[in-house]
């Protein structure tokens, strides 16, 4: 199915869906890929296609975007491709990224854009694993958990709650900006799974990836690396539980499915060498994302200074990684080191001008400390890099206001105003265009 032929799914059309949902104003059925059942379902599989399109590109940037090794990347697309080959809903177009986050997860989105961390590679052993925690995210999307679960009106909250990060609402401008650098990356905008969901996807998974012939013992051991971790290392895996509840349940059904389901997979191979020649690269930063990963923690816990080292630390075995980078601005704007933050979000911007949030970030120190031209520029360059994010319209008309040009500002500010009519951005523009002329009202 062409993406081009579907019908486009606006921010407004899909809170009325969740609104509708909500109120329980209408009604849909539709059948479910995998039960073959009637289910309530009122997103119909183009909507689920747009809305992918539209928000999964913010969730990969805010996990510092797909990573920059394009065979590493090709590797995880390769092994998804072999495992949706199996799936119920092959006519999906599905993609495979690592993303450069730390923290261990992966995920999908509804219409077949799926995730891993560098966190969650580093902490598989084989390509059967690998299998495994992609075919779990296959399982999602097959089951349209998360088209369910907005029929349902289930993801109203968590959603909006995204378009608000997204927009910049509820306090000053410079404040709210500040308050969020410190959350980027949180997966606002990931739909949180119930565990009746999370065992339906292991065994879509673990079916999946069979038939793609792997051995399921792969599965078994994705389930104990998980609830290893969840009991040695639970600050790594905090958004991961929150999205896809973990139990030792599911770890003794997987083997029980293994041994009873599918008993021939034990024959399969599970690639172990194959993946460590993969990953190789990726495991010789194993030490720096480490790092990171308590650095990160150490934001969580405002002890800035504390996360400071760790992602020094890092920088100095990884000085060209862009997360790292990134991380360190996150930090140095926080405690107001304007200077210092600025030089790393120019380092980062030059290791991956593709990459759209080191250019907010750059943008937001440039803003406070007035350089208000430079400004323009970074969040001009992060609109063309992810389109689609309102707080961009207003900051470019901020940065516009702070340079005089009262005519510019006016139609970014309308721009906005076009997207988001609450909070104190929109007052600030709606008092700006009164003050100017511009709206008699």
């Amino acid at each position: 199915m062409s993406v081009e032929k579907t019908r486009a799914v606006t921010r407004r059309h899909f809170l009325w869906l969740l609104s509708m949902s909500a109120a329980g104003w209408a009604a849909g059925c539709a059948i479910n890929p995998v039960t073959g059942r009637h289910q309530l379902m009122l997103v119909s599989e183009e909507e689920e296609i747009q809305i992918d399109h539209m928000y999964s590109p913010f969730q990969f940037s805010a996990d510092y975007g797909p990573i920059q090794d394009q065979a590493l990347n090709d590797y995880v697309q390769q092994v998804g491709r072999g495992v949706a080959a199996h799936t119920h809903r092959k006519n999906m177009l599905y993609s495979f990224r690592v993303v450069n986050a730390t923290y261990v997860n992966a995920y999908a989105f509804p219409g077949g854009s799926i995730a891993c961390t560098r966190g969650a590679l580093l902490a598989l052993e084989s390509e059967a694993e690998l299998a495994a925690l992609l075919g779990h995210e296959l399982g999602h999307v097959n089951a349209r958990h998360t088209a369910q679960q907005m029929s349902k009106g289930a993801l109203a909250q968590s959603l909006v709650g995204g378009f608000t990060v997204l927009a910049g609402t509820s306090a000053t401008i410079f404040g709210r900006l500040a308050s969020q650098v410190g959350s980027i990356g949180t997966g606002a905008l990931l739909a949180s799974y119930s565990r009746d969901n999370e065992r339906e996807a292991d065994a879509l998974g673990m079916a999946y990836m069979v038939k793609g012939g792997y051995n399921s013992r792969g599965m078994v051991e994705l389930m104990d690396m998980l609830r290893s971790l969840s009991k040695n290392k639970p600050e790594t895996m905090e958004l991961m539980f929150a999205t896809h509840p973990m139990s030792d349940e599911r770890y003794q059904t997987a083997v029980a499915h293994s041994r009873t389901q599918v008993p021939s997979s034990q024959n399969l191979p599970q690639y172990r060498e194959r993946f460590m020649d993969h990953t190789s690269r990726l495991r010789s930063i194993q030490g720096a994302l480490e790092e990171m990963q308590k650095g990160e923690q150490e934001m969580g816990r405002k002890k800035y200074g504390e996360a400071e080292t760790h992602f020094r630390n890092a920088l100095r075995q990884a000085p060209e990684d862009y997360a790292g980078l990134v991380m360190m601005t996150m930090c140095q704007i926080i405690q107001k080191k304007d200077k210092e933050g600025l030089r790393y979000s120019e380092r980062a911007k030059a290791v991956y001008p593709q990459e759209a949030q080191a250019h907010h970030l750059s943008g937001f120190i440039k803003l406070r400390t007035k350089d208000f031209e430079g400004a323009y520029r970074d969040f001009s360059t992060h609109e063309k890099l992810l389109p689609g994010n309102p707080t961009t319209l207003f900051l470019k008309g901020f940065a516009q206001e702070g340079m005089q040009k009262k005519t510019e500002a006016a139609q970014e500010y309308r721009r906005y105003l076009e997207v988001v009519q609450e909070g104190k951005f929109a007052q600030h523009a709606k008092q700006r265009l009164l003050e100017w002329g511009y709206d008699k009202h």
